[in-house]
């Protein structure tokens, strides 16, 4: 009797370790898929507003209010956007005084916490920029997708997808950039968004399903005139990209992809996400395989690294060693292994999907270059 007792109480605290991992695993793979809409990844570290004064901000000082660039500064209650560090400014040991370039709403007070984002601006193309557009509803495989349409003149036209913690705000740092060399631009919401359908299960897959929200774009596009398209992913919308291009029954109009901070390789990203929530390095492994039980990542295809498989397009790559979310490593394995059609524009002192934010005039030229053989 006593030996049926304790082999009973083995079991039930097997059974009690293992659901306990289970649910471990299940509550560290929500760091990356459950990642909130329009909110500074956790990666991004938090700062403290310490002082403002005319055309300037004083920051806690931290190796991201030294970056370079130009960024946006929210808090609970504010959207500010910051310029470079002031040269010739009075900078304590502790702080760090940037230019203060505008308040978009809010004020930014004494004792603020903050967080840096890729995002300068907020609301659509014509509140954001003045630019006029047309929303569109493109019908996807969940539903319609709202869809920012901006008109230009050429039949080459451009498509736009945010990542991880974005939304189609993002693209607007790009977008006057596009217009003036006068391409058509769609920028859709896809499922997970606030605005777009839900996914299924509600979780976030990494690029793995949203890129059919893509595709349905794409088709939209085509069906509208564009003889030539571009895709163009932040993070995980680059990985959306990727999958389009090799996947999609209209691939032969993809001309070319534009890829800011590529997530090339799912398990890196999770665990940086997951890491950055303080999750123990013990339970990473856990997320990595309770990820792939929720969500079934690239179930259909070997794991591992996305690559240009079958994809002999132009493709630029905008990415740097600074960023924590999305391994720089990868891209550059990726162009080390396409030398013909991939091309790395390696940009430092950037966090993930802020390549443009680091230096804009020269991201701009870069994307000008490139664009410019495809028009």
């Amino acid at each position: 009797m006593r030996t049926a007792r304790a082999t009973a109480a083995a079991v039930t605290a097997v059974i009690g370790a293992g659901a306990a991992a289970v649910a471990a695993g299940r509550f560290a793979s929500d760091a990356a898929l459950r990642i909130p809409s329009g909110r500074p990844l956790p990666t991004e570290p938090g700062l403290t507003v310490h002082a403002t004064a005319a055309g300037q901000v004083t920051l806690t000082r931290d190796l991201a209010a030294l970056r370079p660039g130009r960024y946006g500064l929210v808090g609970e209650r504010f959207h500010a956007v910051v310029g470079p560090v002031l040269a010739g400014t009075s900078h304590s040991a502790d702080t760090v005084v940037r230019r203060l370039e505008r308040v978009t709403y809010g004020t930014p007070e004494p004792g603020d916490r903050a967080r840096f984002t890729p995002n300068v601006h907020v609301g659509d193309p014509a509140t954001a920029l003045g630019v006029d557009h047309t929303v569109l509803d493109v019908p996807g495989e969940l539903g319609p997708l709202p869809t920012w349409f901006v008109p230009g003149a050429r039949d080459t036209w451009v498509i736009a997808v945010h990542g991880l913690g974005a939304t189609r705000e993002l693209v607007l740092n790009v977008l006057d950039a596009l217009r003036r060399n006068q391409f058509p631009v769609l920028v859709p919401a896809y499922r997970g968004d606030p605005e777009a359908p839900r996914s299924p299960d509600g979780l976030n897959h990494l690029g793995e399903t949203e890129w059919r929200d893509l595709d349905a774009a794409l088709r939209h596009a085509v069906d509208s005139g564009a003889r030539k398209v571009v895709l163009y992913g932040w993070s995980t919308g680059a990985t959306m990209a990727l999958r389009t291009a090799a996947r999609s029954e209209l691939r032969e109009h993809v001309a070319g992809l534009l890829l800011d901070s590529p997530v090339l390789d799912w398990e890196s990203t999770l665990r940086a996400l997951a890491g950055a929530r303080r999750t123990p390095g013990v339970l990473l492994p856990l997320a990595v395989r309770a990820a792939q039980g929720r969500t079934g990542l690239y179930g259909d295809h070997r794991p591992g690294a996305v690559r240009l498989d079958g994809v002999a397009i132009p493709t630029q790559i905008f990415h740097g060693p600074d960023d924590t979310v999305a391994p720089w490593r990868f891209s550059r394995r990726l162009a080390a292994a396409h030398p013909n059609t991939v091309t790395l524009q390696t940009v430092r002192g950037a966090p993930h999907a802020a390549m443009w934010n680091a230096d804009p005039a020269a991201y701009e030229e870069s994307l000008r270059r490139f664009l410019v053989p495809l028009m």
